[in-house]
C-alpha cells in the first residue's frame, strides 16, 4: 500500500522564501535556454532558463536576511519548491537541503524519499541521495536498516538512492553493506543501476582501494561490464 504523500507545513520562512523565489527565477530566465535544458534533460520537467551560475547567486539574493531553518522550514521549502513544475526550484530545494540537512531528524527520511520519486532524474536523486539521505543516514545509523529496504524498491530511483547513500562516507563506509548493495543489484539491466554500482565502488576506491580491487576480482562473472569499468576507472 502507498503511502500518502508527505504535507508541507506551515513556516513563515518558507512563505517568504518561496515568494522571493518565485520573483527573481521567473525574471531571469531565458525562454530559448529553457528549451535547450529540456532537450538536454530528456524533457524531465520544464526549466524556467536559468545557468547554474545565475541561478545561485540568485538563491543567495533569496536567502539574505533569512534565518537558519529548523526541520519544519527545511521540510516546507523543499515540498513547496518540489510542487513547482519548474526544475530550477527543484535544484533550489536541493541546494537548500545539502546545506541545512544537519538541522533535520531522521523523520525527514519520508520526506526525501518523497523528493527523490518526484519527476526522479539523476541531476536531483544523486545530490539527494549522496548529501541528504547520505547526511541522515551518517547522523543516525540506525537509519541503515531503511537503506536496506530501499535497496530492494522495485523503483530504480530508490534503489539508485540506496546504492549512492554512502559516497561520501569514506573512511566511515560500512564495505558489508556496500558490496552487500551491489551485489543484490548486479543482476539489474538497467544503466542507471549498472552505473551507480560502478560509481559507488569507484567512490569508496579512493579510501579503500585494495577492498575494491579484491571484490571486483570476485565477483566479476556477476558484475556489469560498466559497473566493472566504473569501479576500476582509477585503480
Amino acid at each position: 500500500m502507498t503511502s500518502a504523500p508527505p504535507t508541507a507545513p506551515a513556516s513563515a520562512l518558507a512563505d517568504t522564501v518561496l515568494g522571493r523565489l518565485t520573483e527573481v527565477y521567473p525574471a531571469a530566465g531565458d525562454p530559448f535556454r529553457a528549451q535547450e535544458m529540456v532537450a538536454y534533460m530528456k524533457g524531465i520537467a520544464p526549466f524556467l532558463g536559468v545557468r547554474t551560475p545565475e541561478r545561485r547567486a540568485l538563491s543567495r539574493t533569496v536567502l539574505e536576511g533569512t534565518p537558519r531553518p529548523d526541520e519544519a522550514d527545511c521540510t516546507a521549502v523543499a515540498l513547496r519548491c518540489f510542487a513547482l513544475p519548474e526544475r530550477e526550484y527543484h535544484y533550489f530545494a536541493v541546494d537548500y537541503l545539502r546545506r541545512h540537512v544537519g538541522r533535520c531528524s531522521s523523520g525527514f527520511l519520508p520526506v526525501a524519499r518523497h523528493l527523490v520519486l518526484t519527476d526522479s532524474w539523476w541531476d536531483t536523486v544523486d545530490h539527494l541521495a549522496a548529501h541528504v539521505v547520505g547526511g541522515l543516514v551518517a547522523a543516525d545509523p540506525g537509519l541503515a536498516e531503511r537503506m536496506d529496504e530501499w535497496i530492494e524498491d522495485d523503483d530504480l530511483w530508490i534503489a539508485r538512492t540506496a546504492l549512492l547513500h554512502q559516497l561520501r562516507f569514506k573512511g566511515d563506509t560500512d564495505t558489508e553493506r556496500l558490496f552487500a548493495y551491489c551485489l543484490r543489484r548486479a543482476g539489474d539491466t538497467d544503466f542507471f543501476l549498472r552505473k551507480a554500482i560502478g560509481w559507488a565502488l569507484r567512490e569508496y576506491a579512493r579510501t579503500g582501494p585494495d577492498e575494491v580491487r579484491a571484490f571486483v576480482e570476485r565477483n566479476r562473472d556477476r558484475l556489469a561490464p560498466l559497473s566493472v569499468r566504473e569501479a576500476l576507472k582509477h585503480l
